[in-house]
């Protein structure tokens, strides 16, 4: 923001540009937002932030954001227990929920694994993974990550951890979108859904 802002305003701004997918222009736009407020819907703001960061926290089972220790999901006894749908982020189960065709559980990894960005295994939540694996009661493994250099590599790396202990892990199949076109897909897009192809 220009040198005759108010400091304040400028701070504001480089505070919502520091969120990800937020531009300067964006981040310009909700602090001129913020100052046509009025008080109580900035302290009702703030509140809601504070509140989200001081109460929800990961749950005890699966890692995925929750307010109480275990979250719905794990908590809920008509979920299959014997599946576990790894993924990466919240993000991920949100996205897998709205389906409604998914009925079993989740793990959430909290990142990828990244030498590049220096996010090791040991920075994401497959300890806990394994140790849920280890108690019994889970036949199958699904790897959700995305289909990135980093997902592979993790989906690959949790598989070796698994495959040993006899526990069976699938993938999430990728390839054409419903409604593609098959001369607009490339190369790679089209290898995997041959790879991934079904039997009709």
């Amino acid at each position: 923001m220009a040198d005759h802002n108010a400091l304040p305003l400028v701070i504001l701004a480089e505070k919502f540009a520091s969120l990800p997918g937020i531009g300067m222009k964006t981040a310009q736009r909700l602090a001129y937002h913020v100052m046509s407020m009025n008080t109580n819907e900035v302290e009702e703001f703030s509140k809601a932030l504070v509140d989200a960061k001081k109460n929800v926290r990961c749950c005890s089972v699966c890692q995925n954001l929750t307010e109480r220790n275990i979250c719905p999901i794990c908590s809920d006894a008509e979920r299959k227990a014997n599946i576990i749908c790894v993924v990466e982020s919240p993000k991920d189960v949100t996205a897998f929920e709205r389906t409604k065709e998914y009925g079993g559980l989740y793990h959430v990894l909290h990142g990828l694994i990244s030498p590049m960005d220096n996010i090791t295994p040991d920075k994401l939540r497959i300890r806990e993974l394994l140790s849920r694996v280890q108690q019994g009661g889970v036949d199958e493994v699904i790897m959700a990550t995305n289909p990135t250099v980093e997902g592979d590599a993790t989906a690959l790396y949790i598989a070796g951890l698994l495959k040993p202990i006899g526990i069976k892990v699938s993938r999430l199949a990728f390839g054409l979108p419903v409604g593609a076109m098959l001369e607009y897909a490339d190369e790679v897009t089209l290898f995997k859904a041959l790879e991934n192809r079904n039997i009709i």
